[in-house]
């Protein structure tokens, strides 16, 4: 892909204009993005006490205790740790590696269509995303033809960096073989958006699939400004 000879920093306008000039690449994240992934999806088929369902995800298997995981530790050391903290909760910890695929739910309604189209256009597409080594290759396996579209996915866990750590997204760009300023980013959290921002990647706070493809489409890229259903 084309890269600026130019010593300067593409403005907005630029990259827009660059955009309309170039197949620009796409990068996603996966969940929240693609699709919907909560721990409450897996456990409320667990825990039928809704009270004790929230005390449950309080407290114990949290997020910051999960996000462990995308940086890259076994869960057999991060389950280990939280039974000896709650050793009456010892069943319910254990499901979360085996049974994690059931924490993802369906597909972000739009985004698998926008996915679609990019790619049946010739848009080179990517990913970003903050997962775990273990749990990533059943899932990636899962949902082979979404994923089979991707040309390449960097999956924190492998790398033992997360978003929004810089050192991720340089790692993916010189996988991907792409100048920032050839990139479209698109991630639910805003500090993971930051960051890609700062290394001057075109990135989008993601909120809906029609909102996404509506920044596409004004960055010229070659996708409908509507979905027909």
């Amino acid at each position: 892909m084309a890269v600026p000879t130019s010593s300067t920093r593409p403005t907005v306008a630029s990259r827009h204009a660059r955009a309309n000039a170039l197949t620009t690449a796409v990068i996603f994240d996966v969940g929240r993005v693609l699709y919907d992934w909560d721990p409450r999806i897996l456990y409320e088929r667990l825990i039928d006490d809704d009270r004790a369902l929230d005390a449950f995800l309080r407290d114990v298997v949290t997020v910051d205790w999960h996000f462990q995981h995308d940086a890259g530790r076994d869960f057999a050391d991060t389950s280990a740790e939280l039974v000896a903290l709650y050793p009456q909760h010892a069943t319910l910890i254990a499901a979360w590696g085996p049974r994690f695929n059931e924490s993802i739910g369906a597909g972000i309604a739009g985004m698998h269509a926008i996915v679609e189209e990019l790619d049946s256009a010739g848009v080179p597409l990517f990913a970003i995303t903050n997962f775990s080594h273990e749990f990533w290759p059943p899932f990636r396996a899962r949902e082979a033809k979404l994923f089979d579209r991707f040309r390449d996915i960097v999956v924190s866990g492998e790398e033992k960096m997360v978003k929004p750590n810089a050192a991720i997204y340089r790692l993916a760009l010189d996988r991907f073989g792409l100048a920032a300023e050839d990139a479209v980013f698109v991630d639910d959290n805003a500090a993971n958006v930051a960051a890609a921002q700062a290394l001057g990647i075109e990135s989008v706070l993601f909120t809906t699939a029609a909102d996404f493809r509506a920044r596409l489409v004004a960055l010229g890229l070659p996708i409908a400004k509507q979905h027909s259903s």
